[in-house]
């Protein structure tokens, strides 16, 4: 499934449409055919990965309970119970990452905390760090030093980091720096 291209077709559709098919979607996933499916796969003390909206990745965690709707996860990571649907449980160990086609910058759903991403300060600097928090149109990203607010426009992938000095390694045509355009 294109998930871009559903995406894109969002940003053309009203509030209300998109409610509608919230609503619909939710209707699907109440299905009681859904849960059991997933359900028939688990077993208490699993190890699962699950998706977290809130971090737009996944998480992996230990099966502690199963009840009628949702599970009950232990998080590997901060060893927090969590409360989960089981459509939440990535079964199939599918591709969570969502590739927006921009021209400029990355999309809010292309992004997850943990990452690590650049962009260019005010003084044409470029920097890079982690991202802590996504919010609705910036990045909050632990940099050194401190920690920045950036808009999703302003990012870009960064190829390799030294998480010690968080430092961005970009690969520039060294024909372009010396404005050789004799191509």
């Amino acid at each position: 499934m294109n998930f871009s291209d559903i995406i894109h077709s969002f940003h053309s559709a009203s509030a209300f449409e998109l409610y509608r098919m919230r609503a619909a979607i939710d209707r699907v996933l109440a299905d009681p055919r859904w849960t059991q499916s997933v359900q028939a796969r688990l077993k208490l003390g699993d190890e699962v990965q699950y998706f977290d909206p809130q971090a737009n990745g996944l998480k992996c965690g230990r099966l502690l309970e199963m009840r009628r709707k949702q599970v009950v996860v232990l998080d590997a990571q901060d060893g927090k119970r969590w409360l989960i649907s089981y459509a939440a449980i990535n079964l199939e160990g599918a591709d969570v990452q969502i590739r927006e086609n921009k021209s400029k910058g990355l999309g809010r759903n292309e992004v997850a905390i943990g990452d690590v991403v650049g962009f260019i300060d005010r003084d044409q600097n470029h920097r890079s760090g982690k991202i802590i928090r996504l919010n609705d149109k910036t990045v909050t990203l632990q940099c050194s030093p401190g920690q920045w607010r950036v808009s999703y426009a302003s990012l870009h992938s960064v190829v390799d980091a030294d998480s010690r000095d968080q430092v961005t390694v970009e690969a520039v045509d060294a024909r372009l720096m010396l404005g050789d355009a004799s191509d």
